[in-house]
Parts: structure tokens; sequence; C-alpha cells
């Protein structure tokens, strides 16, 4: 298949196209500020190109690049029958406390509602939405502060010998869900194309930051 996969430079996106790659597809890779080449010589478009960092405050950009674009991306793929999927985020449900597909939202900053904003748009059309739990996996590096926990620790330990975690790192729960999940969920909706709607993609089971960190110690 002819893939075009957006945010193919960030950390999702380098993941999905090295295993797009070993699975013999053909992939062309998008970022924001290039030009969108010809939706109609794709098969299938994986839109995870998005201002991914939850503290960004710039209102009117974010919406432009993750609300904006997206529905300019989708409507163009939906009007030439192209399969559409999407990266949304388990963050539109803010402080809740249950997590299934048909839960309220709460979404408290302007990445949650660009999400939860183009879910709504996307709602009716042929797309497949995928919320992202707290994803960790190979390529963090260029993250910073916005890596996860499993990668954080790592770099301590291998830096320092020493992994430090917050006072109440045990109280501090979070569903992590390795990058090969969100890329096994993408292929296995791929096989399912006239099939929408929004799924999550976790592992179902919390974990604390402290046990992130014994883990990563006993590797």
């Amino acid at each position: 298949m002819n893939i075009l996969v957006t945010g193919h430079r960030g950390f999702i996106g380098q993941n999905m196209v090295a295993h797009l790659d070993r699975l013999g597809h053909v992939v062309t890779g998008f970022e924001w500020g290039d030009v969108l080449p010809d939706i109609e010589q794709y098969d299938q478009v994986m839109h995870l190109g998005a201002i991914s960092s939850t503290t960004e405050l710039n209102v009117e950009k974010v919406i432009t690049q993750n609300y904006k674009f997206s529905v300019d991306l989708l409507d163009l793929c939906n009007f030439r029958n192209i399969p559409f999927q999407y990266s949304s985020s388990a963050s539109v449900y803010g402080l809740n406390q249950q997590f299934t597909e048909t839960s309220p939202v709460d979404p408290r900053t302007p990445y949650a509602w660009s999400k939860y904003m183009f879910e709504l748009y996307a709602a009716g059309k042929q797309a497949q939405g995928f919320r992202y739990f707290n994803v960790h996996g190979p390529c963090e590096d260029h993250k910073g502060s916005q890596a996860s926990p499993y990668h954080q620790f790592t770099k301590q330990a291998k830096e320092t010998g020493v992994i430090n975690v917050f006072e109440n790192s045990e109280n501090f729960l979070r569903d992590f869900v390795p990058v090969s999940t969100v890329i096994d969920a993408h292929i296995q909706f791929m096989e399912m194309p006239d099939v929408s709607g929004v799924w999550n993609v976790g592992t179902g089971k919390a974990k604390s930051f402290l046990d992130v960190a014994n883990e990563v110690g006993e590797k």
C-alpha cells in the first residue's frame, strides 16, 4: 500500500514509519509546513501530526494545526474515499475517573480541546480515531520534559546511576502504553477500512510513577 503518514518525524510517527517499512508498505512522510502531496496517490492516510505539547498555550496555533488542518485533510480523504486514521488523546477525559469511550469528557488544555473538537467533527464520517493514553518507547529523545517517565528514568539511570522520583510519586497513577500497542491498533483497523469511530488505546491498567521507576531500575 501507498501510505501517507503525517508527523512522521515525531515519536509515534518514527515508530509507525519504521514498522510500515518492515511490512513492505511505501510510506511518504509529511510535516507541518511542507507542501501536502496529492492525496489521490495514497491508499491510506495516517494523521499522526499535531502540536503534542499539553502545555502549549497559544490557542490559535493549536487550533490551526491540530483542528483546522485535520478538518481539511479529513475532507480531502473522504471526498476521494481514502481510509483515514488519526491520533486523538486520552487527555480529553481530563480529571474524570472513568475512561471508556462513552464516558464524559473534560478537556482542560488547548491541546485536549483541539483533539475533542476534531473527534466531534469526524463523528459520522469515514474516520478511525485513537485516544492514546501515556505512550512510551523508542525515539523519545526530542521530547524533552514531555518524554515519558520510562524515557526520563532510563536516561537518569544511564547517566547518573540514580533515578530521582518526586514526593508521593506512588500516588500518581497513569496508564502507560507501549508504542508497539499503538501501532498494532492502527494496523488492525487498517484491515477494517469501512469501520469508523473512536477507540481508547491503552493497557487498561494504571501504574504509579514509582512503579515505573522500580521497573526501570530492575533492568
